[in-house]
């Protein structure tokens, strides 16, 4: 069974295999008691020796003693007694021996080594390793060669000295650095003296190369599927190509087997998932998910891609994903495309549709497929005039709404009469026109047309700003305000298809933008200013941004006739837009927005978030989203610590609106010096009439090994500040392709 085992621990046992010592018929006695052997011509570099008592001996022996230390090349090895022999070249070290290299150290009573052959033992060793803080030992560690070692009744762990708490061990470990390879016989783990992890053999790499093997089982459960577990099988194919196979059995639904392959040559990259359920024994039938992404350099500044995926039905996500991300999941992309860059100008061509996973209880419109669609975009700066263009066309089919090809051309000039750190002032003038040619499932019998709109707009703006003192610290205060007017004519749009426009939410970005819709299907009719005004208050001594004000509303000089959602009011004021952000103190933040209609004096949305951060380890979020009519939604969250071990973290997402708890997480955990338990429950929904709930159950061995199923992904997105306690350089024996 294979660990995920830090490809530095044993390995530093390799790296002492050095000659201890030059060749001694070539040593220097010194009356300071210190000698020097010197190379030979072609040998490595020298050796230093210092000893209380340097003294030669019978049978052409060399003995130091009494704080007897050899250094060479960044390594040393110190006994109180060495012992050399210059027929044999035999090192013998005796008592409290200790060898270094690089901050790594190996210890034992006794030490003998062939300096001609590398060949020798170590009796008792024990080793630590600075990279990790870990430590192990043997009864007695052989040399074969350089690059050839083995270590009888091995031990390994990252606790620190005096805590045994879990140890990986070993009845026989094998070292060769000349594949760099570990294998391991008899191995297993034991946690507070009772073993949970053993497999008669394993092997794992020394260094950062990936290896075949199995990897930690995942434990788990759901609602939907019962206790499970899974045992991944990574295989390393080739340096740029791995799979990894990973069964996850499920108490009450089977075996769902999950494969990934993942490929990386010069020219192309890619993945490819397959998973499969035979019988599923709740559903009755068998459940399949494909995956594929794939993307390709064809020529210089060509490239193409394949993104997609497709599941068996529509409940897949439902029934046997273990988080809201992929529960969530509506419309499966699929599609393919080229694209082409050539600097100022660039094209696009992509064929695309969705797999849409419907829910009986709230059906939703399938999209429409794109069969295909082409864009090129160019832009070019003329003096101080930049010239742009957008086109695209689009052939949209549907099985049951009006299918069409459409055409649109947009080229525009943008002019800056004024450019200046401290004031702005840019003209744009654009000519958006759209061409409809009508094809099946013609229904409301629109014709083929035409639509063309010239759009005039103007955004101006000054940035003044002021050196204050505040509360005895210097910042820098600012005042910005910004007008944007745009002109657009109107032009009845009720006899054109709409294949992807909606009407844009009203928010500080949409407030700068020309049109009120996304898409191309509608332009809206304009004759407007938008006024905002902004103040930040920046820290002078760091940047940080404590505070941000902004407000903004729109004034039409004439009422807006094209709508896609009937408006809710007739007059030409906007509903006024309020933001108040920053980082208030060093704990706590704040991020606000307010949208407010004047004419009815009533909130029309607002979204407010409150976080405090007062230390790593230390966060806690509050939110609240309010939308009239709409959307009423409390999510707080948090990660704190109960006691110096134990921490609490967790979530809870309710919709006022629907009276039902959108997400609630709830865990614990406990963070040890070597090791870290961590127990994690979530709820959430995966369809308008379900829950799921699902289990997390982990033990990690800090630096070493990951027992159950991972809530951190699952944390870390949920729970907005959350940190891993007990973090290291990640420890993924599955890296990135190179």
């Amino acid at each position: 069974m294979r660990f995920s085992l830090k490809p530095v621990v044993l390995s530093l046992l390799c790296a002492f295999a050095h000659d201890a010592v030059a060749n001694a018929d070539l040593l220097a006695l010194r009356m300071d008691k210190t000698f020097m052997a010197m190379p030979e011509s072609g040998q490595e570099t020298p050796a230093f020796v210092e000893a209380d008592r340097l003294e030669g001996k019978k049978d052409n022996q060399i003995e130091a003693t009494g704080k007897a230390v050899l250094r060479k090349r960044g390594q040393s090895i110190r006994a109180d007694r060495l012992l050399y022999s210059q027929d044999t070249r035999d090192l013998d070290a005796l008592g409290s021996v200790v060898v270094e290299q690089e901050g790594n150290t190996m210890s034992g009573p006794h030490l003998k080594l062939n300096l001609d052959t590398n060949a020798g033992e170590m009796e008792k060793p024990v080793f630590y390793l600075i990279e990790n803080d870990g430590r192990g030992s043997a009864d007695v560690m052989h040399f074969h060669d350089k690059l050839h070692y083995t270590l009888d009744k091995a031990t390994y762990t990252t606790c620190p000295a005096d805590n045994e708490d879990w140890l990986l061990k070993m009845r026989g470990l094998e070292l060769d650095r000349n594949r760099q390879i570990g294998t391991a016989h008899h191995a297993w783990v034991e946690f507070m003296g009772l073993p949970i992890l053993y497999s008669p053999w394993m092997d794992f790499p020394l260094n950062d190369q990936r290896k075949s093997g199995f990897l930690a089982p995942v434990f788990g459960g759901t609602t939907k599927g019962g206790s499970e577990v899974t045992v991944p099988y990574y295989w390393n194919m080739a340096l740029n190509r791995d799979m990894t196979i990973a069964p996850r059995v499920m108490a009450k639904r089977g075996v769902l087997l999950n494969n990934e392959f993942r490929y990386l040559e010069s020219g192309y990259a890619g993945e490819l998932h397959l998973d499969v359920l035979p019988d599923d024994r709740v559903a009755k039938r068998s459940r399949s998910r494909i995956g594929v992404s794939h993307s390709q350099a064809l020529a210089p500044g060509v490239s193409g891609y394949l993104n997609l995926t497709s599941v068996s039905d529509d409940n897949y996500y439902r029934d046997l994903a273990d988080s809201v991300s992929s529960t969530s999941q509506a419309n499966l992309l699929q599609e393919a495309g080229l694209d082409y860059s050539a600097g100022w100008w660039n094209a696009a061509l992509r064929v695309q549709r969705y797999q849409t996973l419907q829910d009986p209880a709230a059906p939703i419109v399938e999209p429409y497929k794109r069969l295909p669609q082409i864009a090129v975009n160019a832009q070019q700066n003329y003096s101080s005039a930049a010239l742009a263009f957008a086109g695209e066309y689009v052939d949209f089919a549907h099985p049951t709404m009006e299918n069409a090809q459409r055409l649109v051309l947009n080229p525009s000039v943008t002019y800056p009469l004024i450019s200046q750190p401290a004031f702005y002032l840019t003209p744009k003038v654009a000519l958006h026109s759209t061409y409809y040619t009508m094809g099946g499932n013609n229904a409301r019998a629109f014709t083929s047309s035409s639509r063309t709109l010239p759009i005039l707009s103007m955004d101006g703006g000054v940035a003044l700003e002021r050196d204050w003192s505040l509360f005895g610290n210097d910042y820098l205060h600012t005042l910005e305000p910004r007008a944007f007017y745009v002109y657009v004519p109107y032009k009845n749009q009720d006899q054109l298809p709409n294949f992807d426009s909606a009407q844009a939410d009203f928010s500080f970005t949409q407030m700068f933008t020309e049109n009120r819709f996304f898409g191309s299907d509608r332009v809206g009719d304009a004759n407007h200013v938008t006024l905002a005004l902004t103040s930040r208050l920046l820290e002078q001594a760091n940047g940080t941004e404590r505070l941000r004000v902004a407000v903004g509303e729109r004034f039409s000089f004439s009422t807006p006739q094209v709508n896609l959602v009937a408006p809710t009011a007739t007059t030409n004021k906007s509903d006024i837009l309020l933001a108040v952000s920053g980082r208030v103190t060093d704990a706590w933040s704040l991020d606000s927005e307010f949208q407010v209609d004047p004419n009815q004096s009533h909130t029309q949305r607002y979204n407010v978030a409150a976080r405090y951060l007062p230390e790593a380890g230390k966060t806690l979020n509050f939110g609240y989203r309010f939308m009239r009519n709409t959307l009423r939604q409390i999510d707080v969250s948090g990660q704190w610590p109960l006691s110096s071990r134990w921490h609490a973290v967790g979530r809870w997402n309710y919709s006022l609106q629907d009276a039902r708890i959108l997400e609630a997480i709830a865990g614990l955990e406990y963070n040890q010096s070597c090791w870290t338990f961590r127990l994690v429950a979530q709820r959430f929904t995966v369809g308008t009439q379900q829950i799921n709930t699902g289990f997390f159950l982990q033990l990690e061995l800090n630096d070493f090994v990951k027992v159950g199923s991972d809530p951190l992904d699952l944390l870390k997105q949920s729970v907005p500040g959350y940190i891993k306690l007990n973090d290291r350089p990640a420890n993924d024996t599955r890296q990135p392709l190179r």
